[in-house]
C-alpha cells in the first residue's frame, strides 16, 4: 500500500453553504470526505435530510420484535480461554435485529452549527463569512441525559487543516433522539483532544442508557454493528466482523489503539456506537482508513479504554492530566552521531515554573531513562508519564555533557 495514496480520517460530516469542494491530487475517490467537507452531493444530503429520516427500527425489525424471543449464540472458548459467542449464519438475521432493538434507543443524532470565514487568497478579495453545520453521532451514557461522542465532532476548529478557512467555535449543539422528530440543545460538558472524545448533556430524563461490554474481550471475527448517523440518516445500522483488535493507528499526529472492523462507517458516524451480538457497546466509531481502492477499514476506540476519561469529563470537564514540562526531540542514530549525542530524547526548551524546571532538567539534556526503562522517543516518555498519577514522581536518567546523572520530577496537573 502505498501511504500516499491512503489515510486516516476523522468521519463526522461537515457541510456549509459556502462552496467548499476540495478536488483531490493524490488519486482519491471522489467519494472521500475530508474532516470538514464533503462533496456536493453529500452536502446536499447532510443539509436535507440529517434530522428528517423515518425510524430505521420500524424498517429493519418491525414493532413488535421483542428481546426476550431471539436465541442467537452458543458459547465457546478462544485460544486464550475467553469466553466468546458463535453465531450461525441461520441465527444472522435475528442477531443483527436483537443488537438493533438493543441498542438503537440509546443513539442520537448530532448536529453543530459554527461559522466560517474565508480568508483572501494572494491578497486578493475580501474574507466572507458563512453558516455552516456538522453532523455526527452520540451513545447515551445515563438515563438523566449525558451522551459521549467523538470531541472532533462538537470542537469544529480541531478537524480543520485548510488554511483558507477559520472555523469559529460551536455555535449551537443540538441533539436528536432515536424515534422522535424533537431536538433539544446540548451543553458540551467537557471535551479531550487527545483521547478524541467529549461528553455532552441534555436536559432530558428516562432516557435508555446504552450498556457496555468488556471490550478487552473482543475477538476477531466476532459480530459487530455499527451504529450511527452517516450523511445525516438517521440511526442507520451495518454490520461486519472485526477485523483486527488492538490496531495502532496514526490521524492528524494523534495516535490510538483501536478496534478495526469491515462494518461500513461513513462520515457522520462518528461518536456513534460499535456494538456485539449482545447489542452491548465495545467501541465507539472514529475512523476510517480512505483511499483509492481501500473498502470495509473502519476504527472504533475501545470503550474500556474510554470509561476513565468519560468519568473526569462529567466530574471536572476536562481530563487531569500529569506533565514534566518541557519539548522534546527524539533523536535517532545517525542525528546522535553526527552532534555526539547520547541516544534519548532531547530537551530542546523547558517550561518555567513547571516540573522539569523545579527538578532541574535543563535545555540541551538528552533523557535516556524514564523510572529504569530505556526510551529513545517523546512517545516513550509520554507512555512512562502517563502511568503515573497527579502528585506521583519519576526518575529520570540524563546526560548532561557526556555527564549521566539521575533527576527526580514531582508530576504535577497540566496546566
Amino acid at each position: 500500500m502505498d501511504k500516499n495514496e491512503n489515510r486516516f480520517e476523522v468521519i463526522s460530516s461537515k457541510t456549509s453553504k459556502a462552496n467548499f469542494n476540495k478536488s483531490n491530487s493524490n488519486g482519491f475517490g471522489k467519494s472521500i470526505l475530508l474532516p470538514f467537507f464533503s462533496g456536493v452531493v453529500g452536502c446536499s444530503l447532510v443539509i436535507g435530510t440529517c434530522f428528517g429520516v423515518p425510524s430505521v427500527k420500524e424498517k429493519l425489525i418491525g414493532k413488535n420484535t421483542t428481546n426476550s424471543t431471539v436465541q442467537t449464540s452458543t458459547s465457546a472458548s478462544n485460544a486464550e480461554g475467553t469466553s466468546t459467542n458463535l453465531i450461525s449464519l441461520s441465527n444472522y438475521s435475528n442477531t443483527a435485529v436483537f443488537a438493533a432493538n438493543k441498542i438503537l434507543p440509546s443513539i442520537v443524532g448530532i448536529e453543530v452549527s459554527y461559522t466560517t470565514t474565508s480568508n483572501s487568497i494572494f491578497g486578493f478579495g475580501s474574507p466572507s463569512t458563512s453558516t455552516a453545520t456538522a453532523t455526527g453521532s452520540g451513545i447515551i451514557i445515563s438515563e438523566d441525559g449525558y451522551i459521549v461522542t467523538n470531541n472532533h465532532v462538537v470542537d469544529t476548529s480541531s478537524s480543520n487543516s485548510y488554511s483558507y478557512y477559520d472555523i469559529s467555535e460551536a455555535t449551537s449543539v443540538k441533539v436528536k433522539l432515536y424515534g422522535s422528530d424533537e431536538t433539544y440543545d446540548a451543553k458540551i460538558v467537557g471535551k479531550d483532544s487527545q483521547t478524541d472524545l467529549a461528553v455532552l448533556k441534555i436536559d432530558k430524563t428516562d432516557l435508555t442508557a446504552a450498556e457496555f461490554a468488556d471490550s478487552d474481550q473482543a475477538v476477531v471475527g466476532e459480530f459487530v454493528m455499527a451504529v450511527g448517523s452517516p450523511l445525516g440518516l438517521d440511526t442507520t445500522v451495518t454490520t461486519g466482523i472485526i477485523s483486527a483488535v488492538n490496531r495502532e493507528v496514526e490521524s492528524e499526529g494523534t495516535k490510538y489503539v483501536c478496534i478495526q472492523t469491515d462494518a461500513a462507517i461513513n462520515s457522520g458516524n462518528s461518536g456513534g456506537a460499535l456494538v456485539n451480538s449482545d447489542g452491548k457497546v465495545i467501541g465507539i466509531n472514529t475512523l476510517k482508513l480512505s483511499g483509492s481502492g481501500v473498502e470495509g477499514i473502519g476504527f472504533a476506540i475501545p470503550i474500556n479504554s474510554t470509561l476513565d476519561v468519560i468519568s473526569q469529563l462529567k466530574d471536572h470537564n476536562k481530563v487531569l492530566r500529569p506533565y514534566i514540562g518541557i519539548s522534546g526531540i527524539d533523536l535517532d542514530d545517525s542525528t546522535a552521531k553526527r552532534y555526539n549525542l547520547a541516544l534519548g530524547v532531547y530537551v530542546k526548551t523547558v517550561q518555567s515554573f513547571s516540573p522539569a524546571e523545579k527538578a532541574g532538567l535543563q535545555s540541551g539534556d538528552v533523557i535516556i531513562q524514564a523510572d529504569g526503562k530505556d526510551i529513545k522517543t517523546m512517545d516513550e516518555l509520554n507512555e512512562i508519564k502517563n502511568s503515573h498519577q497527579i502528585g506521583d514522581t519519576m526518575t529520570l536518567k540524563v546526560n548532561r555533557s557526556g555527564q549521566e546523572k539521575e533527576v527526580t520530577v514531582t508530576l504535577e496537573e497540566t496546566p
